[in-house]
């Protein structure tokens, strides 16, 4: 049986949505994100592109290359709303799927040539969300995840791209090398001092040249470069959480102590989605009196894996459920409905300083440890508890050894 993969991209997302609650937007030049200069540039429609502008760059670079473009300053909640619009109708009609991000798919559509036709499926799966939602979608359709994800942005804007089995190879040849998944501006350059700038380079070259070159890294390029590579396919779970909780050795009242305890949960279970691309769309708290009577409260929020944004939300949640001031035995926090993403913060409330600074801790946690840098509300919990992660496929662990 022929695999035949199916990857699903909602065309410029956050703009699209925009257009969608106001028709006065369309053909127009419009960027979502950050409106202050110190902002950043979200999404942008196909319009601005050719002034230069792009997602990630600087708002006052961007207003300054396309001064006539409409600046919006974004609505999480309305784009998770749509997304979940679209979840829901690839849901109905396919069995297994990932959703990869807030606005991209991956459906296993192997086998539905015996019934259906696979190109016919999609194309009618793509035809079904454009009319309930109104949302222009792309899709690409091959034996593999990477050879459809690039079939799908040569297929854009709002439009299809089928790749035969057999003619990945040839299909990649011609493009540019930094439409293969995982080249980043580093690698690429890397490659272009080599003097490398097509797939077809690339596909000529040993991979032992590859990995002596990049790594590890040059043997992916090398697999996906030419059509090889085959990652597997992570259905999509609502209901998967990432969870923490902290029993206390003596049971307290100290509202500073619990405060602090639930700041650095809330942080650390932050990292963890954003070390993991993940993101959540729904918080909880949990509390344990002396008397081991336990109650819960939780709150839906839009997609996000961002600390300030989770933090407040948390401490919230707790100040809300801390109700009957008896002495508390456990605390927990716990993060539901997650997906893969890589909106990995607000863009639309960030500065790019905020950006640097989240990267420049979560490189230091990586390298360093969880708890090697904290913000000073969270330095008081010296021990946060059991964490249960789902994405490691580990046991729970402790985060830290020392007694509070």
């Amino acid at each position: 049986m022929n695999k035949q993969v199916l990857h699903l991209d909602l065309d410029t997302f956050f703009v699209s949505c925009e257009r969608l609650i106001d028709s006065r937007l369309k053909k127009r030049p419009l960027m979502v994100g950050g409106t202050g200069d110190r902002g950043v540039v979200a999404a942008c429609s196909y319009e601005t592109r050719k002034f230069g502008v792009h997602s990630g760059m600087s708002m006052k670079v961007a207003r300054r290359l396309c001064p006539e473009a409409v600046v919006i300053r974004g609505n999480s909640s309305i784009y998770t709303k749509y997304s979940h619009m679209v979840t829901e109708i690839i849901k109905e009609r396919v069995p297994v799927f990932e959703k990869a991000s807030i606005d991209e798919f991956y459906a296993d559509l192997s086998g539905m040539d015996k019934f259906f036709g696979s190109y016919k499926y999609a194309s009618e799966l793509r035809q079904k969300i454009i009319s309930e939602t109104g949302l222009p979608i792309s899709f690409g359709l091959s034996t593999n995840k990477i050879v459809s994800k690039v079939a799908t942005g040569e297929a854009k804007p709002n439009n299809q791209l089928r790749i035969d089995m057999g003619y990945e190879k040839s299909f990649l040849a011609p493009l540019s090398i930094r439409k293969i998944p995982s080249v980043g501006d580093k690698t690429y350059q890397v490659l272009r001092n080599f003097g490398v700038d097509k797939v077809r380079v690339v596909q000529q070259m040993p991979l032992e040249l590859m990995i002596s070159v990049l790594g590890l890294n040059g043997k992916t390029i090398w697999k996906r470069a030419n059509g090889l590579d085959n990652p597997p396919l992570i259905p999509f779970h609502e209901r998967k959480s990432i969870s923490t909780e902290r029993t206390f050795t003596k049971d307290t009242i100290d509202i500073v102590k619990l405060r602090t305890t639930i700041f650095a949960m809330a942080e650390n279970l932050a990292f963890q989605l954003r070390r993991a691309n993940k993101l959540s769309a729904c918080i909880a708290v949990k509390i344990r009196y002396s008397d081991f009577n336990t109650y819960t409260k939780q709150l839906k929020i839009p997609y996000t894996s961002a600390d300030h944004v989770i933090v407040p939300a948390v401490l919230e949640l707790f100040d809300k459920l801390y109700e009957r001031r008896l002495l508390i035995r456990l605390v927990g926090v716990k993060f539901s409905n997650i997906v893969s993403g890589n909106y990995q913060i607000n863009l639309f409330d960030d500065t790019e300083e905020m950006l640097n600074l989240y990267n420049a801790m979560d490189t230091i946690r990586s390298k360093y440890g969880e708890l090697s840098i904290q913000r000073a509300a969270s330095m008081g919990a010296k021990t946060i508890g059991r964490f249960n992660n789902p994405f490691s496929g580990e046991p729970p662990i402790v985060l830290a050894h020392r007694k509070q």
